[in-house]
């Protein structure tokens, strides 16, 4: 490799682009600090800010004693939803139920819509109402409010607003398909956190936050794969051990929030000094009316505004009148206590049938899915599932350092017919093929 820079943003120039025209390929190791420093005749602390930079930028990656290498491509990862016109049944794709969606008539039909200018507020009074009264009652501190395009999209905000290429998350393991694709391509490492049916495991996010990540995301309930939540005590324990790290930035994503059937425990300490509460709307106006509501402390109300100033990255007003409308409509209540009924009967009627049948599963199911653990890679089983007209979503793309595996399947549209049809093919093909369940561990 021929470096002939002196500064360090000569070096890093010429690095990046030998790697942007392929001259250097993915896995390649750059020079020791002290071979390249020699070599130009230069300070090794020149060399180590930029490859500093290199690493910042997402070029390379470094590993400490072993050295320094040239990033491999971020690779395509899963997402949630299924290929239209299948001609299995999808148990996989992770959706809610369109039956219980409203429909654009129905949203219409609330709407008092006055045309969006520049210069207006970002969210529309009706809608800050509601959220308001809707995130308060859950929150003993000053917040501000803002709305996003979708949990995912807070998410990635936040994260773009604090950190830079290369810091570490803690997020669950499993974690959310959208998760793992948020950290990959900001270039953020994901640092895994075990977790069981109470949530994330105390000691394991202690390791982490001692490693030095810099933000932490959390799910207190309805996790996704898994459909576990935080208990009391383990909400407690995880509000305690924050409290000695409050410079880590903390995200709670209560995606399911007014659907879920779990109570609603806070981690935030008093004295983290950024965080955000995410709500979203989606799960109950469906996934095409995205929208989040963000709670926050003053500094994070104040980056998360400046990204989404009138003009460029605003929810649409005439979205937000449709949801306010909806909202405050007189049948809202009754709409969502008919969904929350409906997706808790589907779960607990899975996870009867899977265990009469002898399968063994976790009875604290929260969301939209069932998780089945596995004790080893699922590709068969969702082969065989296939074969017999289910379609099922194995667990490794949710894994990011676990050697277990499961299945996630989705109970969004199934009527009991099937779920006992479903129960007794993955029986059969469990028992065919040894697997011995694990009780309480994902």
């Amino acid at each position: 490799m021929k470096i002939n820079g002196k500064t360090a943003g000569d070096i890093f120039d010429q690095i990046r682009a030998k790697i942007q025209s392929g001259e250097l390929v993915p896995g390649t190791m750059l020079p020791t600090l002290r071979d390249l420093a020699g070599e130009l005749g230069i300070n090794r602390n020149t060399v180590a800010l930029a490859y500093k930079r290199l690493t910042d930028a997402g070029f390379v990656l470094s590993r400490g004693r072993n050295g320094t290498i040239v990033r491999e491509p971020i690779a395509t990862i899963d997402i949630e939803g299924s290929a239209p016109g299948l001609a299995i049944r999808d148990l996989a794709s992770g959706n809610p139920a369109s039956s219980v969606l409203p429909s654009v008539n129905q949203l219409v039909t609330h709407i008092q819509n006055t045309p969006g200018l520049y210069g207006e507020p970002e969210i529309r009074p009706e809608l800050e109402a509601a959220g308001l009264e809707w995130l308060q009652p859950d929150l003993d501190v000053p917040f501000e409010l803002n709305l996003t395009n979708g949990a995912v999209d807070a998410v990635e905000r936040v994260l773009a607003s604090y950190l830079i290429a290369g810091d570490r998350v803690a997020v669950e393991d499993p974690c959310f398909l959208s998760s793992i694709s948020t950290l990959r391509y900001n270039r953020l490492q994901a640092a895994p956190v075990a977790m069981d049916t109470e949530g994330m495991q105390i000691e394991a996010l202690s390791r982490q936050l001692s490693a030095g990540v810099q933000a932490v995301i959390i799910t207190p309930r309805a996790h996704n794969p898994t459909g576990f939540g935080l208990s009391a005590g383990r909400a407690e324990g995880i509000r305690t051990l924050l409290a000695s790290y409050p410079q880590v930035l903390v995200i709670v994503d209560d995606h399911f929030s007014l659907l879920s059937t779990q109570d609603y425990h806070h981690i935030v300490p008093a004295n983290t000094r950024n965080w955000v509460l995410i709500r979203s709307l989606s799960k109950f106006l469906g996934p095409d009316m995205r929208m989040a509501f963000v709670a926050s402390d003053e500094e994070t109300s104040q980056r998360l505004r400046q990204r989404l100033n009138a003009g460029t990255n605003w929810v649409s007003h005439i979205l937000q009148d449709m949801a306010a409308g909806h909202m405050r409509s007189p049948d809202f209540q009754q709409s969502i206590l008919a969904a929350r009924g409906r997706y808790l009967g589907q779960r607990e009627l899975l996870v009867s049938a899977l265990k009469q049948h002898g399968v063994t599963v976790s009875d604290h199911h929260d969301g939209l899915n069932v998780w089945v653990p596995l004790a080893h890679n699922s590709a068969a089983t969702v082969m065989q599932m296939a074969q017999r007209g289910w379609l099922v979503r194995g667990g490794e793309g949710f894994m990011l350092d676990s050697t277990r595996s499961g299945l996630r399947i989705t109970v969004s549209e199934l009527d009991a017919p099937e779920t006992e049809l479903i129960a007794k093919s993955l029986a059969g093909i469990l028992s065919q093929q040894g697997q011995i369940q694990a009780t309480n561990k994902v």
